[in-house]
């Protein structure tokens, strides 16, 4: 399937991409990195403070967020296991033109993950620094795995432009795939998700949103009480 995808320069100075047909950006027009990083690093990774941590990212778009975490294992500071859904994967040539890794300073990083973006589908692939990697062209309406993830960055389209995305559904799927005391992070912050989600057992907290936005969404799966 063919998508047009326009570049887009946001205003932290990173790239992104705006999808023609939908009017709307892959991220922030107010900036694409400090998005990605107050949203998906800061209250998603960071907050879960795990040693070892399974990341399952939906809507794995221009692989930001990926490339966010890898740098933090390069860092030191964690392992990843990290699955990604993405029906619509981009090219070669569109992550070249990006140059997210540029815009990270570590230019050295865009060869291996330009690979790792456009490897085999569902092979886990192990990347320097403790990050290990794999990719599915699955949708989200069909995932089925359950207690597996310590953290979701949920990073689709906006709810106007891709409804059945935030359906109940889906968070019921995302609510089973954690594992108790995992979170759900994403951009949005409409009261219709908010709620939605809490439908699906979730505790759901309003927290600050990245720059440009007031409000953003984490969502966690408690784990059961003692009984008394």
């Amino acid at each position: 399937m063919s998508i047009e995808l326009e570049p887009l320069r946001t205003g932290d100075g990173s790239l992104t991409l705006r999808h023609a047909a939908l009017d709307e950006p892959y991220h922030s027009r107010h900036g694409a990195v400090q998005e990605s990083t107050h949203v998906f690093i800061k209250h998603g990774l960071e907050h879960r403070a795990l040693p070892v941590v399974d990341v399952l990212e939906v809507g794995l778009g221009t692989g930001l967020n990926l490339l966010l975490t890898w740098v933090r294992c390069l860092e030191g500071k964690l392992a990843v296991n990290y699955t990604a859904l993405e029906p619509y994967p981009l090219t070669r040539e569109q992550l070249d033109a990006l140059a997210h890794c540029e815009d990270l300073a570590w230019p050295g990083l865009h060869a291996p993950f330009v690979d790792l973006m456009l490897g085999e589908e569902e092979v886990w692939r192990q990347a320097e620094g403790g990050l290990r990697f794999r990719r599915s062209m699955a949708s989200v309406q069909g995932f089925s795995e359950e207690d597996a993830y310590d953290v979701i960055y949920f990073d689709a389209f906006a709810p106007e432009k891709q409804p059945e995305m935030w359906s109940a559904d889906v968070f019921v799927r995302m609510f089973r795939a954690l594992r108790p005391g995992g979170v759900l992070v994403t951009y949005c912050a409409k009261g219709m998700v908010r709620r939605t989600m809490q439908a699906a057992g979730f505790r759901v907290e309003r927290l600050p949103g990245p720059p440009g936005k007031r409000e953003m969404l984490r969502a966690t799966r408690d784990a059961p009480s003692d009984p008394a």
